[in-house]
This record gives structure tokens, C-alpha cells and sequence, in this order.
């Protein structure tokens, strides 16, 4: 393999885990708060990149004005989710609330399909994000490297917005100890709603930018990437946003490194996702950055 080809490769890599990494820290910030894994999440990704859709199809607005109004309004969707699917049940055991977070992962999926049809769509991906990049040899399309400079621009929003607001501080506390915060007088329905209203706004842009790459949208093109993602807040540490987004670098450039070098493993491409899941559970049950959980008995 020429160095040229390696760094194409670590480019498609990046961008991808890139993706993954921003879906991941939706799973990451709703679990450090509540504990639960919202498995509708990959659902709020598909939701995202059909917003924006028809938003391009329908509307006159130019298409990044659409990309940003569709991923509000699916942060939006994900707010709503939120207070019909979980906030009833916030106090019941979790096996409930998780059980209530799959059927909603259906529901999303089957009502997309009754709404949005189950014909694959093509994502009209403007014309300045499809173009290719030519560095010394190295051909790059250039949305592989619109997508981590994004994700970077949102990250570092993300964390100012956790490290340096009231809201970001309370969540923090929240993710601590959700009885204290309470009685600290945190709002915390307010706090789990901004939770949920970023984590599905930042699946929106992946998904955007998911259907700008892999220009096909179809109703359940959430699922394997949703799981994905799970599995890189997971090997990261879920709970932690750095373990989300280290997790999600791991499993991008490991899944284009896999094809790279091993091509006739490409079928086994998603099948690498779990085996690394389980390696890296065996040998740190945590993930890379979590910390163990002391149980309150």
C-alpha cells in the first residue's frame, strides 16, 4: 500500500469516526444522567437526515439553513420522545424504561416507514459538499473532511457548554447524584430535556452529514449505525464524552483499516464492531475511560 493510499484511508477513517463519535455522545449524555440507554437514539439519527430531506425537496430555503433548522427540529423530536416514552416512567424499575426506550425504537421506525414510504431515497447533497480534494497526490472527497472539522466546532461547543454554563454545571451534578441535585433545587426535568434536546440535535447533524456521505435514505438506516454508536460509547467508557469520542475514532478507523488491509474481511465489517466490543469488554468491563459505579445498597 503506497502512503498515498494510507492516508486516503486514514482521511474516510477520521470522517467516519467522526460520525460515530457524534451519535455516540448522544447515548454518553443521556445514560450519564439517567442511567439509560435510549435505543430510539439510531432512530433520531434516521429522523434527522429525512427532516432535512424533505426540507431541501419542499422548501426554498438554501440547504444550510435547512440542515441547521432540520437538526433543531429534530432535537426537537427527541425533546418530545423524552416526555412521552421516558418521563412517565421515570421512577419504575429500568428494566421498564429500557423495555419503553426499544418499543419506541420501533414505533419511530415503523412510523417512518408507513410515513416517509420504504423505497430508498436519494439525498440531494448540494453540490459544494460532493466535490473531490486533491493534497499532493492524496484524493480526498471533500465532505470526508467537512465532517470532522464539524464534529470538532460542536465539540468544543459541547464542552464549553458543560464546563462553563449553569445548565452544563447542573448536569454535571445530575450525572453525580441525581437525588442531591434534586434537592439542591436543580430543575431536572429542565436539565433532562436540554439532555435530550442536544443529544438528538447532535444525531441530526450525523445523520445530515451520514445522507450527504451515503447519499440513500431509507426508514432503518438508523438501526446499524445506532448500534455502532452504542458500541463506541460503550468501549469508551458510556457515561464519558472524551471515552464517546475515543470510542468512536477506535471503531471508524478500525472498520476502514479492516477493508484497507484485509479486504476479503469485508463482509465482516460490522461483525468487527461487536468483536471489539467484547475484547474490550473482557479486558476493561468499564471501557477505556469509564470509572466504576459504586451501587447504593
Amino acid at each position: 500500500m503506497s502512503i498515498q493510499e494510507f492516508l486516503q484511508h486514514m482521511a474516510n477513517g477520521t470522517s467516519l469516526g467522526s460520525l460515530y463519535a457524534l451519535i455516540a455522545i448522544g447515548y454518553t449524555l443521556v445514560y450519564g444522567i439517567l442511567r439509560l440507554i435510549n435505543f430510539a437514539h439510531g432512530e433520531i439519527f434516521m429522523l434527522g437526515a429525512y427532516i432535512a430531506y424533505y426540507g431541501i425537496i419542499f422548501t426554498p430555503l438554501p440547504w444550510w439553513l435547512v440542515f441547521i433548522l432540520a437538526s433543531v427540529l429534530t432535537g426537537l423530536v427527541g425533546l418530545l420522545l423524552e416526555k412521552l416514552a421516558y418521563k412517565p416512567l421515570r421512577s419504575s424499575p429500568r428494566i421498564t424504561i429500557l423495555i419503553s426506550a426499544i418499543g419506541a425504537s420501533f414505533l419511530l421506525q415503523n412510523l417512518s416507514i408507513l410515513v416517509f414510504g420504504g423505497r430508498p431515497k436519494a439525498f440531494p447533497s448540494p453540490d459544494i459538499l460532493n466535490g473531490i480534494l486533491n493534497i499532493r497526490g492524496v484524493s480526498v472527497a471533500s465532505i470526508s473532511i467537512i465532517i470532522p472539522i464539524v464534529t470538532i466546532i460542536l465539540l468544543v461547543i459541547l464542552t464549553f457548554l458543560i464546563k462553563k454554563t449553569k445548565t452544563g454545571m447542573a448536569m454535571r451534578a445530575l450525572s453525580k447524584d441525581y437525588e442531591a441535585a434534586s434537592l439542591m433545587g436543580i430543575d431536572i426535568n429542565k436539565v433532562i430535556s436540554f439532555t435530550f434536546f442536544i443529544g438528538s440535535f447532535l444525531a441530526a447533524v450525523g445523520g445530515i452529514m451520514w445522507g450527504v456521505k451515503y447519499p440513500q435514505l431509507v426508514p432503518h438506516m438508523g438501526m446499524m449505525p445506532g448500534l455502532k454508536c452504542f458500541i463506541a460509547a460503550v468501549i469508551g467508557g458510556i457515561g464519558n464524552i472524551t471515552g464517546a469520542v475515543i470510542g468512536g475514532f477506535i471503531l471508524g478507523l478500525g472498520e476502514i483499516m479492516l477493508i484497507a488491509f484485509l479486504p476479503t474481511l469485508t463482509g465482516y465489517r460490522d461483525a468487527f464492531a461487536f468483536i471489539l466490543l467484547i475484547v474490550i469488554l473482557l479486558i476493561k468491563p468499564t471501557g477505556l475511560m469509564g470509572e466504576k459505579i459504586a451501587e447504593k445498597v
